[in-house]
Parts: structure tokens; sequence; C-alpha cells
């Protein structure tokens, strides 16, 4: 086989699987939305490209008073912020202490991040629930928001110390010897050549809230506090519930904050993982 041929067959396989898996992720996502502008609320009977399709389902989850569906988007936008916000903050703290400091127990720590990575986290579920439940703030944002900071914190603390170690230490040096201190250095040195790996940590902890259905599920018990995914589940899931149409509808405007902050932060994500990932 010739050089050419080999290129143009490589080309041919690099492109084929691009199409692929651009229809695997785009075909749910139309039907999901031509499911959001069928004029039933079945999911049987319902097509893709409905013959007299309408925005009513739209209207009705911002319209209509029986809906609660603003209240659970404020909810997922209360948790999302804060979780990102708070992890950000925690793990660009831990990572600079693991990534600059020596200190008894150093080593072990970031063992003990790896090793935590490896457990899926239903297995902590319960002690969760006891914990939340010993201090009061079971069925409450507060609670959810600590659960998802902390959980945030092993896994990026890991990558941004990994990012945090490609930075000179140099430049720590020079900062220190001009009089600054620790968190003088961390906040204008570190954190602003770190913004990409930043981001990333920012990004996946915005979207955790819009995603997760199986944490908000065991700590949240009243309407008031349910969040998007669980919300959208009493659609489907409560007795005689069969709104397959507006739990569609309310999935897709799900995707509205997650884009913009996607498009806020894009600049800096793809630098941001790749070295987080293969430096440290």
């Amino acid at each position: 086989m010739s050089r050419k041929m080999k290129n143009t067959l490589e080309l041919v396989g690099m492109y084929g699987s691009v199409i692929v898996m651009f229809i695997v992720i785009l075909y749910p996502l139309l039907w999901t939305f031509g499911l959001s502008l069928n004029p039933g609320s079945s999911l049987f009977g319902a097509n893709m490209i409905p013959d007299n399709w309408s925005f009513k389902h739209y209207v009705w989850l911002f319209t209509n008073p029986d809906s609660d569906y603003l209240l659970w988007y404020k909810n997922t936008l209360i948790v999302a912020f804060s979780a990102s916000i708070g992890a950000t903050v925690f793990v660009s703290l831990v990572a600079y202490a693991f990534s600059r400091y020596r200190f008894v127990g150093r080593k072990n720590g970031l063992y003990a991040f790896l090793l935590l990575q490896m457990f899926p986290v239903l297995m902590a579920m319960v002690a969760i629930y006891i914990l939340l439940n010993l201090v009061g703030l079971l069925d409450s944002l507060l609670g959810l928001i600590l659960i998802y900071v902390g959980g945030a914190i092993p896994m990026n603390a890991f990558l941004v110390k990994g990012y945090f170690d490609t930075i000179p230490r140099e430049l720590d040096e020079s900062a220190r010897m001009d009089g600054a201190g620790h968190f003088r250095v961390l906040f204008t040195i570190m954190l602003p050549l770190a913004k990409p790996i930043l981001a990333v940590v920012a990004l996946f902890n915005f979207m955790a809230p819009f995603m997760d259905f199986i944490l908000p599920r065991i700590i949240l018990r009243s309407p008031e506090n349910y969040t998007l995914a669980l919300g959208l589940y009493n659609f489907v899931n409560a007795q005689f519930a069969n709104n397959f149409t507006r739990f569609a509808a309310g999935s897709i405007l799900i995707a509205i904050p997650i884009s913009i902050v996607f498009l806020l932060l894009q600049r800096y994500l793809i630098g941001g993982l790749t070295s987080g990932a293969t430096k440290g």
C-alpha cells in the first residue's frame, strides 16, 4: 500500500469516526427538542418533527401557577455558582500547599487523594446522610453545596497541583525577596498564571448540580428545595404523571447557563485540560 493511500485511509477513518460520534450525540438532542414541541404530553405517538409543533410547554414552565420550574432553576443556580466558586477557592488553597510546601503527611495526602478517586460516590451516601442529619443540614441547599465542595477537592486538587508544579519557583522566590507573603504570592502570581486549570475546575463544578440526581434525591426532601434534576424527575415519576413533553422542554433549558459559562471560559479550557492532565 502506498503512503498516499495509507494517509487517505487514515483521514477517511478519522472523519468517519467524528461523523459517527456527531450523530450519536446529536440524535438524542434532536429527539428531546422535537419531543418538547409536540402538543401532547405522552411519549407515545410523539414525533421528532411534529406536524403541529408548539412552544406551549416552554410557556407552561414559566407562567403556570402550578409550575415550580423557576424555583427549581433558582435553587440549581444558587447551588451551581456556590459550589463552583467554593470548590475553586478551596482547591486552589489545597493545591498550592501541596505544590509549594513540604510538610509531614504531604506524600500520604497525595496518595489519599488518588485513593479517594477509586471509590464510587454511592459508597459514601449513607455516611453523608447521617452526617448532614447530625449537623442539621439535611434537606437544605447549604448541605448540598458543602457536599459538592468537599467532594470536588480530592480530584481537582491533584489536577491543579500538577499545573502549579509547572510554574517556576523562581517567581515565588523573587516575590518573597520583595516582601510578599504566602497569600500575596498565591493571589498575585500563582492564580493569574493558573487561569486555564481554574477555569476547568470552575466549569466542571458548575455543571455538576445540573446533571446530578442521586445526591439531591438523598439529601433534599422539600419540593421548595428541589434542584432541576430532581424536580423534572417528578414530571414523569409522580403518581398519574405522564408529562414527557414538559420534561423534555425543561431538560433543553438546562443547557442555557452551562453554554453561557462554557463560552465565557472556553479560551482557557483546552490549555487547562491538557496541561493539568499531563504535567505534575
